[in-house]
């Protein structure tokens, strides 16, 4: 057996048992089974699996829009007295890109349910805070479901929840599972997915 066999074998045990070169992403989870996870476990999955996760969201929330929330659906909203799934939106959107500049809705995140937003920015959340990232996706999403309100927005931190946000009477619930997976959508996170 010549010399370089061995070492090509060891070399190919090397690649198949990691993975492989350029190896497509798997997930081992589905976006529901991420959402009713701790935020903490997606914190850790990899920014690639966290894109793909993300993009599955906003498929189901396409394919969802405007179906009455009798059902299980990611982003139930209140309209007109019933309970709908709230407009889709496209895995290419930034939702840490508030289009509103910052200062047309008012939030409040003072804690009505009991769960905290922590203030310990995250490198996974593209340098924010959960509460920085929960300001962000709420101003994006608002304005996206084109929602008007008169006073201040009550802004509740809903971990394992079954959707990933909801608008119902006034206050909006963000699954913090959902901002990791949302912020891996962004310009840094989708460079670094790809490189």
């Amino acid at each position: 057996m010549p010399r370089w066999v061995p070492g090509l074998l060891l070399s190919v045990f090397v690649l198949t048992a990691c993975g492989g070169a350029g190896a497509p992403v798997r997930m081992s989870m589905s976006a529901r089974q991420a959402l009713t996870s701790s935020p903490e476990a997606l914190e850790f999955e990899p920014a690639s699996t966290r894109l793909e996760l993300f993009r599955e969201v906003a498929r189901l929330s396409e394919q969802e829009e405007g179906q009455a929330a009798q059902a299980l659906v990611l982003f139930p909203i209140s309209q007109n007295g019933e309970l709908v799934a709230a407009p889709g939106f496209e895995a290419r959107m930034d939702l840490l890109q508030a289009p509103d500049a910052g200062g047309v809705l008012e939030l409040t995140f003072d804690g009505r349910t009991g769960e905290y937003w922590p203030e310990e920015r995250r490198d996974s959340l593209q340098g924010l805070s959960e509460r920085e990232a929960a300001e962000l996706v709420a101003r994006t999403l608002l304005t996206h479901w084109q929602i008007e309100v008169t006073g201040a927005v009550q802004v509740d931190r809903v971990s394992g929840a079954p959707y990933a946000v909801a608008y119902v009477d006034g206050i909006l619930r963000i699954n913090p599972a959902f901002l990791y997976l949302a912020a891996a959508s962004g310009p840094a996170s989708t460079q670094a997915a790809v490189q």
